[in-house]
């Protein structure tokens, strides 16, 4: 047998499958008139391409170009095209104005032309770009609000003039409240019967609104609505918003410029200085401004502060004193004084919070002394430095102790009232309970006040640690001179609030106390003592 003849040259011939391959039918229309999209004609099938196809073009990179809206109908003119780019140029940005507000403002011009058919007649070259209108109109905000709000509120439902930068003409745009078109599209949504969730998108592009789209038929083949109800029932509800948008703007204005509203007083750029000559003045919170005819100079503050001694001394009313004393360091703030008459004001105030165990309003006074020690003005230093080391040790602030301690001089540790604070640290770090209350029965100054504060936290961890010392019993008198107490009558009704009245028995006069059956009492209690205290001294 003779093998077959080659093909012609040119001639493609398809591999030798078990199927033929065949297009498939795209409509029902007849075989011999298909041509599907995407294959050749049926006498071209098996042929190569007599050309090859061109290459696509290669990308190149392309300047910064402003976002254009999809085009639905005719195209923009060129001139508006530039106005666009002008407006979303980088040499045109200035800072304060957000890409959002040049679109809205955008979309303001263009729309309102769009609408007179105006965008062939305005000259886009020498018109205003919008974010310089936008600056103008802040700017004359700020000038004058209330003009510009009153002009707002007319301009909000009518028509307003816009002058074009073109050197030879006004002309005049319509502005439509978003809020009205919203409406108008909801009572359009009610109309035709359609759910919120059907309902197309209502924020039609820029193009889509320059190109005038026509309406379309609704889903159930009802009526269309003709161009004429639409502006009549937005009309109708533009007057209606307009009439409420403009009490209510008017009875906002009434309400600012009425007569009886007291004027704001002028800010001040320096300290207030001070006309009063009342002595006494309650203190009050500020809420403004400081008058200066409330305000007492320096001199009258003096004399105030030497009749609030006497009357400490003679009534001790401490509301009336702490209020006096408080308003007397709220004068000396707005006078921005910071001299030794203040400190002795503080220092004064402290003394007089701790002797009535007011642990806030003498940490306030002594942290306005520490800063104003630190400024070098004369006072009695190492005595509040000596309280503020108390102060940490009864907050269990480690933080704020270890500041204090790096600012120590070698000085300031040799001083009595800053070594009997070192020394009550030392002992209660080493749990050398019996040098800690020696040093409470030797408390300089008024430091016992403080720590009368936490006396009972570290008696409670002394006991529970001489329960696991002493077995079974120990007297009452012991406890009475390692626990800092005057007497022994002190001792029991210590021992009675924190453990078993039974616990504690008399025997041949003396009084003894079941130590080793309280360990778990005085544990728990000695826990709970140990709680984390706050800035102000508040558990």
């Amino acid at each position: 047998m003779f093998p077959p003849p080659l093909p012609p040259p040119g001639f493609y011939q398809p591999p030798n499958n078990a199927f033929i391959p065949v297009p498939a039918r795209q409509t029902f229309s007849p075989l011999s008139a298909i041509n599907p999209v995407g294959y050749p004609p049926a006498s071209n099938m098996y042929q190569q391409p007599s050309q090859p196809l061109p290459p696509p073009p290669p990308l190149t990179p392309t300047s910064y170009q402003s976002p254009q809206p999809e085009q639905t109908g005719n195209a923009w003119p060129e001139p508006v095209r530039e106005y666009v780019q002008r407006s979303f140029d980088p040499q045109y940005r200035i800072p304060g104005v957000l890409r959002q507000d040049i679109e809205a403002k955008l979309t303001n011009i263009i729309s309102s032309a769009a609408d007179d058919n105006r965008l062939n007649f305005i000259d886009w070259t020498r018109l205003e770009l919008p974010q310089f209108i936008i600056q103008k109109e802040r700017a004359q905000m700020v000038i004058n609000p209330t003009s510009l709000s009153q002009s707002s509120m007319s301009n909000d439902h009518t028509d307003d003039t816009m002058t074009w930068n073109s050197g030879q003409s006004a002309v005049t745009k319509t502005r439509k409240r978003k809020s009205l078109e919203d409406h108008a599209s909801r009572d359009d949504r009610e109309d035709r019967g359609l759910p919120p969730w059907r309902t197309p998108n209502s924020r039609a592009t820029l193009g889509d609104r320059m190109s005038f789209p026509t309406a379309q038929p609704s889903r159930n083949g009802d009526a269309k609505r003709t161009k004429k109800d639409k502006e009549d029932n937005i009309s109708r509800k533009a007057s209606k918003m307009a009439k409420l948008s403009l009490e209510s703007h008017q009875r906002r204005f009434d309400a600012f410029h009425s007569p009886t509203r007291a004027p704001s007083p002028p800010l001040s750029l320096g300290p207030v200085v001070g006309k009063s000559k009342s002595l006494e003045k309650n203190y009050y919170r500020l809420t403004a401004a400081p008058n200066p005819e409330d305000v007492r100079p320096p001199a009258v503050l003096r004399e105030t502060l030497e009749l609030l001694k006497r009357r400490w001394k003679k009534d001790k009313n401490y509301t009336y004193i702490q209020s006096q004393l408080k308003a007397i360091r709220q004068d000396l703030t707005v006078q921005h004084i910071k001299n030794e008459f203040t400190v002795t004001v503080y220092e004064i105030h402290a003394r007089i919070a701790l002797e009535k165990g007011d642990l806030g309003e003498f940490n306030q006074c002594q942290t306005q002394l520490h800063g104003l020690f630190a400024q070098k003005i004369a006072g009695h230093r190492e005595e509040f430095k000596a309280y503020r080391m108390l102060y940490f040790i009864h907050t269990c602030n480690r933080a704020g102790m270890n500041d204090l301690l790096a600012d120590l001089t070698p000085s300031d540790k040799q001083h009595r009232f800053i070594k009997h604070a070192l020394d009550v640290r030392s002992s209660l770090a080493l749990g050398n309970y019996h040098r800690f209350f020696q040093l409470f029965l030797d408390t300089p100054n008024m430091g016992a006040y403080l720590m009368d504060m936490f006396i009972s936290r570290e008696r409670l961890a002394a006991m529970a640690c001489m329960a696991r010392a002493y077995k079974p019993k120990v007297k009452v008198r012991f406890l009475t001179e390692e626990l800092g107490f005057e007497s022994d009558a002190q001792t029991i009704e210590f021992l009675y609030k924190y453990a078993n009245a039974s616990l504690v028995e008399e025997k041949d006069g003396e009084f003894y106390f079941s130590i080793a059956q309280a360990a778990q009492l005085f544990e728990t209690a000695k826990q709970a003592e140990f709680k984390i205290v706050d800035i102000k001294g508040q558990l």
